[in-house]
């Protein structure tokens, strides 16, 4: 297997989606702009929702327009989360390439988070995929509570592959199977990984950890050894679950790179750069980071 992983940044959108206090435009572009000169190719940029649902994401379109004329969308992969043919049409009004589906093995959860079923969930996604496919647009999934959800309770390994399948065969290039309340342990990790091994391709499968129980880094580790190449993470640890109290953060970029470089596995990413978008956006969030890594370099590179 490759000593590479690809890192899937999901600051921008995951992160900044649930902050109470709007995050100005330009700043978000700063942020994403230095994200992408640390050497992350692939970063979730926005998601094209309601605004009364999720107001810090009413700038989407302008967001989007600043990345494109700006950035080298050659050498930058820009998903964009979409809910419904409403928000692709958004999309494809912006030249957006790539999108991002989203559903979970969970029918409470579902129906809290989109108010859907998990069954009438895939009714609204597959009109969403044959429109994006007709329109050679590539799709990323997602797959919420793969590995407990914060109403049922622990998820059955039957239920995530259903879905999974279900969802492959919408035609995404790839699932991010996901931690939404951070309850994974690595023996339920090897469990889950050693199932879909035997139904899927590996290379199509992505992991999304949250931190909430500090598990992620050894989930991560283990999903590694298990097989798996491609990681979501967010800068300096923002972001959670609304739908699901507790889920506290998604797993540091800063931290993950930390573990690979540790590893001598290659990310592409420069830490130096990499702690400076972190520290530009917690400035500006006025937070303070929960990853351990970025604290601790920050630490080193102090000015005395």
């Amino acid at each position: 297997m490759s000593n590479k992983v690809k890192l899937v940044e999901v600051g921008p959108r995951d992160g900044l989606q649930n902050e109470k206090s709007l995050v100005d435009t330009k700043v978000k572009f700063e942020f994403i702009k230095l994200l992408h000169e640390a050497g992350l190719d692939c970063i979730e940029v926005t998601s094209f929702v309601r605004p009364d649902k999720i107001p810090q994401m009413q700038d989407s379109a302008d967001l989007y327009k600043m990345v494109a004329d700006k950035l080298d969308l050659q050498k930058l992969r820009t998903p964009c989360l979409v809910p419904n043919l409403k928000g692709l049409e958004k999309a494809k009004g912006l030249g957006v390439k790539e999108i991002a589906l989203f559903t979970a093995t969970s029918n409470t959860f579902n129906l809290k988070n989109i108010n859907a079923s998990v069954d009438e969930s895939f009714i609204r996604l597959e009109a969403v995929a044959k429109e994006a496919l007709e329109n050679d647009i590539s799709i990323r999934g997602y797959l919420s509570t793969v590995f407990g959800c914060p109403y049922e309770g622990k998820i059955q390994t039957e239920q995530v592959l259903r879905t999974l399948e279900k969802l492959m065969k919408l035609g995404v290039y790839e699932v991010s199977l996901g931690d939404t309340i951070g309850v994974a342990n690595p023996h339920q990790v090897v469990a889950i990984i050693s199932e879909i091994k035997k139904n899927f391709d590996l290379s199509k499968m992505a992991m999304h950890f949250h931190d909430t129980e500090g598990m992620a880094l050894a989930n991560i580790y283990t999903s590694y050894e298990e097989g798996i190449r491609v990681f979501d993470s967010s800068a300096a640890g923002l972001g959670g679950c609304p739908y699901a109290k507790g889920a506290t953060g998604n797993v540091a970029t800063d931290d993950v790179v930390n573990l690979f470089e540790k590893l001598n596995v290659e990310t592409g990413v420069d830490m130096s750069k990499l702690h400076e978008a972190s520290r530009f956006i917690l400035e500006h969030l006025k937070k303070d980071s929960v990853s351990k890594f970025y604290n601790a370099y920050r630490g080193r590179h102090s000015k005395a």
